[in-house]
């Protein structure tokens, strides 16, 4: 028996029908078919909480609904008693998805006003009626709101002047059989879901192009009546923090959520010396709510907000909804559901989306806090500081001197202005991507920044950025970088501090247990290093030497060393460097505690350290006590048509070998000193560039006398691997030649993307979003791993390379590492860890435990 030609059997054609399914406890109700709103009022009922009579339609009867097909409206009408009012709500199988708005009052007509009137009195059946009339005419007639803008209150006036302005628009009369006003009220919500608008807005949202809805049809609860009537939510919970304590409103004579609306008149729900509240007009439905919220909470397993009204001092339970939370509150709702018991350890972990975590990790804009935006680029660091406009690294460093937050704004950065970066609140750049120097950089330092903000003029030598809308900043403005939606606003909004409570630690320790893949972090710094150990990184994945080399005491001594003109003066310049880098090495050493700090050697082109300003080559020609003619020609010899795949990286090394022999020199004295008072260290040494298994052979056999020469020197034993980065696509293909002389292949997804695609990671950003939105490619393949081209690549790297070294360590060690996506193929891809910025280890952490905890239950 099929709900479209149903005989009006009470209850027969309802209940024995998947597609209009009456609320029962044992009724065939899923979320997949019926929605999220019906399968909890389901479980309310299956509590024995005071659920209003409900009937669900399907996802399947909303779509023939929506073509026409309307199911059988008598057998539908005859579930409810004689003259009850109804209401529809939404019951989609996400509730993000969004959905058409309720409507409320359904069978409201001239007969059942009269009846209404000697019951709850005139006035309160006027409101019903008139609220109803004009709901209907918006939300089904589809008429301008504006046409009761002259409708003044809901007395008898409203309620005429309502019902002869539907009439004037429509040019007929209201209906009156509550068949015709529920199928109307159905037709209406189906067709709005299925509407390209609503089909596209919830698609930004996530959902799928075909999701379906379903619609829930209620028995009214009025809210009005002589004794204590009206209508509220409550939660036990704070949305914002996430904290025990009772929130909500409750409205006297009111139906729905009016409550929320700004209601003066709107009662607290607990004592509050702002105002009246409901414990105290009605202490005994009070302490009812409240006993059926906790019920809720405990059998649902999950903070809910209750949608309630009362009759006549009666309790109804109307509906009820996942508490909507912050980031915080996220964290802490899933972590105090588990230790109570409620949720396992694993569910809690599975309930906290890893990209919330970078909210609690950074500084952020109040969600609350007005925002004038003047500008907009690529989100490339989160979080968000207040600063004044500095326009190079020198004067960075001179406002943090005078103890005042500034933003540093670059064309884009260059080595260079790592102290600016690191002396300023955040960074704005002109051009850049999502793995450009400044993006990059701020990332491991935890600096907000903004990059490719190209809808913004930069005039540097004027001082200024001149926005689209004509305004100008200039030097010393003060600016808002929010690198977590990629925005730069004027002036100094609110803000909301980072939260690293107990309960985020606690969650990270859950993780950690959870996890079946390394977790290592990029540092190259002592301060990076330490905030990988506060994460509770594994150990270092990544450690970019040349950072290192930018310091000023540092750069001078570097220059000299590339214009010296043999091998012998190179080593005695380095000779002054080389206590330098075994610091560096014994502190990172030292702060790791024994945990493995892989040093990638001497990577960039050597051009990056020489001035390209006419200033700079001056100063370093007096430096060096040469002249300027004969700097000036070296910088311009030197100089490269594409520095990203010239002399560089492993090529620096074979023909340049003084600067890698100083470099594993200071880590091998860095083990030594390290070791002596600590946990063993066994360093990782990682070859950069590499193309060819010829290099990686003369690379091993410096590496290794120098290894040999250190041990006699200071008479100590110490271990160490040597391995390769993979960032060309030839070593990739080539990994069979290259692993036997190697302990480990760590993928630089950043270079290796970069030359599949034949893409410089810096100009990316200026098509980038064309291309995505275009279908060019499904996603910018520098912010999440291209898992079919250069993914192809990592797979057979992988493969060739475990093949002919089967117990090699295979990691990945660019940007990628923290992202959710890419990590799931590493896993699957029997990758031994990834490594990323330091504040995107527990992003990355709490993936990988999803991932193992989803592959375990299947």
């Amino acid at each position: 028996m099929t709900a479209y030609a149903a005989p009006n059997i009470k209850g027969a054609a309802v209940q024995n029908n998947p597609d209009t399914t009456l609320v029962t406890p044992t009724a065939a109700i899923a979320n997949a078919t019926h929605g999220g709103r019906a399968k909890c009022l389901q479980r309310l009922t299956r509590l024995d909480l005071p659920v209003p009579r409900t009937v669900a339609l399907s996802f399947d009867t909303v779509h023939r609904i929506a073509q026409g097909q309307l199911p059988d409206m008598t057998a539908l009408l005859a579930q409810f008693p004689d003259g009850a009012l109804l209401c529809v709500r939404p019951s989609s199988e996400d509730p993000d998805w969004g959905g058409p708005g309720a409507v409320l009052n359904i069978g409201m007509n001239d007969a059942r006003f009269e009846t209404l009137s000697k019951t709850l009195g005139r006035d309160a059946a006027r409101a019903i009626y008139t609220r109803f009339v004009q709901s209907y005419a918006i939300n089904v007639a589809r008429l301008d709101p504006d046409m009761f803008d002259d409708v003044v209150g809901e007395g008898r006036e409203g309620l005429v002047a309502s019902l002869r302005a539907y009439e004037a628009e429509t040019e007929e009369p209201f209906p009156m059989d509550p068949a015709v006003q529920l199928s109307g009220v159905l037709q209406s919500m189906a067709r709005a879901w299925e509407g390209t608008s609503a089909r596209l807005l919830r698609q930004a949202k996530g959902a799928p192009a075909d999701a379906g809805l379903g619609l829930v049809v209620q028995q009214m609860i009025f809210g009005l009546g002589n004794g204590q009537s009206g209508s509220g939510v409550l939660q036990l919970v704070d949305s914002a923090t996430g904290l025990p304590q009772i929130t909500g409103r409750y409205l006297s004579q009111s139906q729905g959520r009016d409550a929320l609306e700004g209601d003066a008149a709107a009662l607290f729900l607990t004592h509050d010396p702002r105002g009246p509240s409901l414990e105290e007009l009605a202490p005994e439905a009070f302490a009812e709510l409240k006993r059926h919220a906790a019920l809720m909470r405990q059998r649902l397993r999950e903070e809910m907000q209750v949608e309630f009204a009362l009759e006549n001092g009666s309790v109804h339970i109307l509906d009820g909804v996942r508490v909507a939370r912050s980031s915080r509150a996220t964290v802490r709702i899933a972590v105090r559901l588990a230790d109570e018991g409620i949720i396992s350890h694993e569910e809690a972990l599975m309930r906290v989306p890893p990209r919330t975590l970078t909210e609690l990790l950074h500084r952020q804009v109040d969600p609350r806090a007005p925002r004038d935006v003047i500008g907009s680029g690529i989100a490339a660091s989160p979080g968000a500081a207040t600063g004044r406009i500095v326009f190079s690294s020198t004067e960075a460093q001179a406002s943090a001197s005078r103890g005042e937050p500034c933003i540093l704004v670059r064309r884009e950065t260059s080595p260079e202005d790592i102290r600016g970066m690191h002396a300023a609140q955040a960074v704005l750049t002109e051009r850049g991507g999502i793995t450009s120097h400044a993006a990059v950089i701020g990332r491991g330092i935890g600096l907000p920044c903004v990059v490719g903000a190209s809808n913004m003029r930069f005039n540097l030598l004027k001082k200024q950025i001149i926005a689209k809308d004509g305004r100008i900043l200039s030097d010393g403005d003060i600016i808002t970088v929010d690198g977590s939606r990629g925005q730069v606003l004027v002036g100094a909004p609110d803000m909301q501090e980072a939260a690293q409570d107990d309960a985020f630690q606690r969650l990270m320790e859950w993780a950690y247990d959870a996890c079946d893949i390394g977790i290592r972090a990029n540092a190259d710094t002592p301060a990076d290093a330490q905030t990988a150990r506060n994460f509770n990184a594994q150990g270092i994945g990544l450690c970019r030497t040349e950072h290192m080399f930018f310091e000023p005491g540092r750069l001078t001594v570097m220059r000299e060393m590339i214009f010296a003109e043999t091998g012998e003066d190179r080593r005695a310049v380095l000779e002054r460097l080389l206590p330098m880098q075994r610091e560096d090495f014994t502190q990172l050493f030292r702060i790791m505690e024994g945990k493995p700090v892989c040093i990638r050697l001497f990577d960039p082109p050597l051009h990056e350290f020489l001035p390209a300003d006419r200033a700079g080559q001056r100063a370093l020609a007096e430096a060096l006590n040469l002249p300027l003619s004969d700097v000036t020609r070296r910088i311009e010899a030197m100089s490269e048509y594409n520095p990203m795949l010239g002399l560089r990286g492993v090529r620096l090394g074979v023909t340049v070998p003084e600067i890698y022999e100083m470099q594993a020199r200071a880590i091998f004295e860095a083990t030594i000193d390290a070791s002596a008072d600590g946990d063993p260290v066994v360093p990782e040494i990682m070859i950069p560039l590499v193309s060819a298994r010829r290099e990686v052979e003369l690379i091993k056999a410096s590496v290794d006398a120098v290894a040999a020469a250190v041990r006699v020197e200071r008479d100590s034993d110490f271990n160490f691997r040597l391995g390769v980065m993979v960032e060309t696509p030839r070593a990739a293909l080539r990994a069979a030649e290259i692993a036997p002389h190697c302990a480990f292949l760590s993928f630089g997804t950043n270079d290796l993307t970069q030359m599949t695609y034949g893409l410089s990671r810096d100009d990316a950003g200026r098509f980038m979003s064309d291309y995505v939105q275009q279908g060019v490619f499904p996603e910018d393949p520098f912010h999440s791993l291209d898992t079919d081209g250069v993914g192809e690549l990592l797979t057979l790297g992988a493969t060739r390379g475990r093949a002919a070294q089967p117990g090699i360590t295979l990691s990945i060690c660019g940007e990628h590492g923290g992202n959710p996506e890419s990590i799931a193929f590493c896993r699957d891809a029997g990758f031994d860890y990834v490594s990323c910025s330091p504040f995107r280890v527990p992003v990355a952490r709490l993936a990988a435990a999803q991932l193992a905890i989803a592959n375990k239950i299947g």
